[in-house]
């Protein structure tokens, strides 16, 4: 009797899940991925495992043509869903069948399939589609920089709608393979490890791999006539830099602190733990804008950078970024302080290592060089808001933060916490307090209280205490004390604020 009672019930449960769901169970993946700051940014409704860019670009009239195979997984059950993309789209397949498309706003590309698309399955994405990127505003403003030979995909929120179809936010991170075609002459420079590389038809075509998940906005795109060197770490990864040919008096200083990575890499190593990528190195390509920008395992460097002579300050920021930004990524963009604070003291305990001025004393100039009614203290690296989010504050301020828990931990548990961060969270994404609550459990102390302080209050806190005896009493004199060596080089990298400030939705 007990059988006969149960056997039914499990044939009648069995036969409730074989029941497909009925057109009103699939409903439209959200236009956004719920980020605050940018309601628009990223989509809702599925998560992307790998992009396979296949493009053609010619530099004379700025044309770029491309299919982009995307494979994700859906994560409800979807009637449509939505890729950001600002180019012109000819044709859209999903699973191999022509789907339904529309644009919808200035970076909306919504996607119909010929049959809904139950949670769970995994689906294949083409997206044919072409145009000329330089025109496309979004927002009111480019990611894509001309140059006097080609064009630069580099930015920050945003870059990849100029250039493919993507869920555009950093919570959706995929591998990619990109694969670029330009006329014979010229370089197509982006992500990870060059694979190969072959002419044919007046045309060369270079197929690069990124194969650790990447953001979408970290994804890079350089087109032009590139000197190009070669090397390898003593892991045996791959470092490729490239300079464009026409960077004049900029050329040899650029080269004298970006042929440096290898070095800064194996420091940095020493300090965060194994290098979480499979290729490493950066390029400059000649553009106009000042910024420096972490893109995924070859930063992005202006020319600008090192107008004032050798800048490995810059590089080591970026660099530092591939632990802090790149393999650990923000959760929502009001997390930045995890990018941004990180990277900037990894200059200062650069410029210690070098012996022209420790942590402690470069966070002293900041605290003393800003009086308790300038706005900077009003900016709060924890959250700052879509439009103070590169705001020099969330850099300088955020560091004196860092600089704050070193003191209050003491240093064992602080190098610690900055070698266990990257390792427990490698490849995936992080709030602030997430942070937190890491670094509590491995210090052992409460230090929600700090954080606040530092990353919250619009007010200028009281100085960090190993700095009190000293930084307190001259921050009330009128002239501030004389930087450290390191100071004028730091500075001199804050004038174009590393990679904010002029750049991207902010555009100081």
């Amino acid at each position: 009797m007990h059988r006969r009672l149960i056997v039914p019930s499990a044939l009648a449960a069995s036969l409730l899940l074989a029941i497909p769901a009925s057109a009103a169970d699939y409903t439209p993946g959200a236009a956004g991925i719920g980020d605050p700051y940018y309601p628009t940014s990223g989509n809702g409704g599925y998560d992307v495992s790998h992009y396979d860019l296949r493009l053609k670009y010619q530099p004379a009239t700025d044309l770029l043509e491309g299919t982009a195979t995307i494979l994700a997984t859906t994560r409800q059950n979807l009637s449509r869903f939505n890729l950001d993309l600002g180019l012109k789209v000819s044709e859209v397949r999903v699973n191999g069948t022509r789907a339904r498309f529309s644009a919808s706003g200035d970076h909306e590309l919504v996607v119909t399939p010929a049959a809904p698309l139950e949670k769970g399955r995994a689906i294949s994405i083409v997206v044919r589609y072409a145009g000329k990127p330089s025109e496309v505003k979004v927002g009111g403003w480019t990611a894509w920089h001309r140059t006097p030979d080609g064009a630069v995909a580099a930015d920050e929120p945003d870059s990849a709608v100029w250039w493919f179809p993507s869920n555009d936010h950093p919570l959706d991170k995929a591998t990619f393979d990109v694969s670029v075609s330009v006329p014979d002459g010229t370089q197509a420079i982006s992500n990870g490890v060059l694979q190969s590389q072959s002419s044919r038809l007046g045309w060369t075509r270079f197929n690069w791999r990124s194969d650790k998940p990447q953001a979408t906005y970290l994804a890079t795109l350089a087109v032009g006539k590139f000197d190009i060197t070669t090397d390898k770490t003593d892991k045996g990864l791959p470092v490729l830099n490239a300079y464009s040919k026409d960077l004049g008096a900029n050329a040899g200083a650029a080269r004298a602190s970006i042929e440096r990575t290898k070095e800064v890499a194996e420091w940095l190593e020493e300090v965060y733990g194994p290098y979480p990528f499979n290729a490493l190195g950066g390029y400059v390509p000649n553009v106009t804008t000042g910024y420096a920008l972490e893109t995924q395992t070859r930063p992005f460097y202006s020319p600008r950078q090192f107008a004032n002579g050798a800048n490995v300050s810059v590089v080591v920021h970026e660099l530092a970024h591939q632990w802090y930004g790149d393999s650990v990524s923000v959760d929502g963009w009001k997390d930045i302080w995890i990018n941004e604070g990180f990277a900037r003291y990894s200059q200062w305990l650069w410029s210690e290592k070098e012996g022209e001025g420790t942590a402690q004393e470069l966070a002293d100039w900041v605290y003393a060089t800003r009086a308790a009614d300038d706005p900077f203290w009003t900016v709060k690296p924890g959250d700052p808001g879509p439009e103070k989010q590169f705001d020099i504050a969330v850099y300088d301020r955020g560091a004196l933060a860092v600089q704050a828990l070193r003191n209050e931990i003491g240093d064992e548990d602080f190098f610690a916490v900055l070698k266990g961060w990257p390792a427990e969270r490698a490849y995936g994404n992080a709030k602030v307090s997430d942070f937190v609550a890491y670094a509590e459990r491995i210090s052992g102390k409460p230090l929600a209280g700090l954080f606040d302080t530092w990353l919250y209050q619009p007010s200028k806190p009281a100085a960090p205490t190993a700095a009190e005896a000293g930084i307190t009493a001259r921050s009330r004199t009128a002239t501030p004390p004389a930087p450290p060596k390191s100071w004028k080089k730091i500075a001199e990298t804050n004038s174009v604020h590393d990679h904010g400030h002029d750049h991207g939705r902010d555009r100081h």
